[in-house]
């Protein structure tokens, strides 16, 4: 069964659903390079990003606790960025004695902004995949002149993670079977033994893997693959895909000269 935390397809009957996906790959990657393009401190056009963002996932009947549940795993690794508070030079909003550090305005504004820059950009990714299914995403990749190569190493890498995700399953269930531990207790002897166990699962698991690779590149070969992906669906762009990507542009374009006001 496929995790529910990597697929994140959600099946419905909506405008967004129904677009080219190749409307819907160029605009993400316009949405994400939009936000890095605002200057910092441009809250209004921050805002208006968001507002359309909430707009198409109206349209497309995605849960807002859905958008906004997955976009807060983003939030802990955007504190990398902490120490713009300290090293951007501009006025002291607060000094500290220990550390001796000064927190400027600037600094505590461009901190900001990085955070709620990854944070749309991660909605609009979560918008994406929540909105297309997987392998439509991999045809509009070929269909944008995506080298093919780099367009097969996706999809083989999002395909067979969930077999990984099953043999590091059954690798651990064996374990646990093998591992006696008395009640309310963690099995395992001490912290080294449970580190060596770990690094030899880690091992096997990537034995498995390779082995496993071999074996499916062998088959697919044998199959007649030459290294493209095939698909019946032309994905033929019509009026309102056009009518949605000029959209998006105008917008995109609005909001940036509205952040430079």
């Amino acid at each position: 069964m496929k995790s529910t935390f990597l697929n994140l397809y959600q099946v419905r009957k909506s405008p967004i659903h129904s677009l080219d996906p190749r409307v819907k790959v160029i605009v993400t990657v316009l949405v994400i390079l939009s936000n890095a393009l605002l200057p910092d401190g441009a809250w209004l056009a921050f805002g208006i990003t968001w507002g359309m963002l909430l707009a198409v996932t109206y349209l497309a009947t995605i849960p807002l606790k859905f958008l906004l549940s997955r976009s807060l795993i983003v939030l802990p690794f955007t504190f990398a960025a902490l120490t713009t508070v300290f090293s951007t030079p501009g006025p002291p909003l607060v000094t500290l004695t220990y550390p001796p550090v000064t927190i400027t305005a600037a600094g505590l504004t461009r901190f900001e902004s990085i955070m709620l820059r990854s944070w749309l950009s991660v909605q609009a990714a979560i918008l994406l995949s929540s909105t297309t299914p997987f392998p439509d995403l991999i045809h509009a990749l070929r269909h944008l002149k995506i080298p093919p190569i780099l367009v097969s190493i996706i999809s083989f890498m999002y395909r067979y993670l969930f077999v990984l995700i099953d043999e590091a399953k059954r690798l651990l269930r064996a374990r646990a079977s093998r591992s006696a531990s008395r009640p309310h207790r963690r099995s395992g002897v001490n912290l080294a033994w449970n580190a060596k166990t770990s690094g030899n699962l880690v091992g096997q698991l990537f034995l498995r893997s390779l082995e496993r690779s071999e074996r499916i590149y062998q088959a697919m070969q044998s199959r007649g693959y030459r290294g493209e992906l095939l698909t019946l669906n032309p994905h033929l762009m019509g009026a309102a895909d056009w009518l949605a990507l000029g959209t998006a542009l105008a917008i995109l374009s609005g909001i940036q000269a509205c952040g430079r006001l």
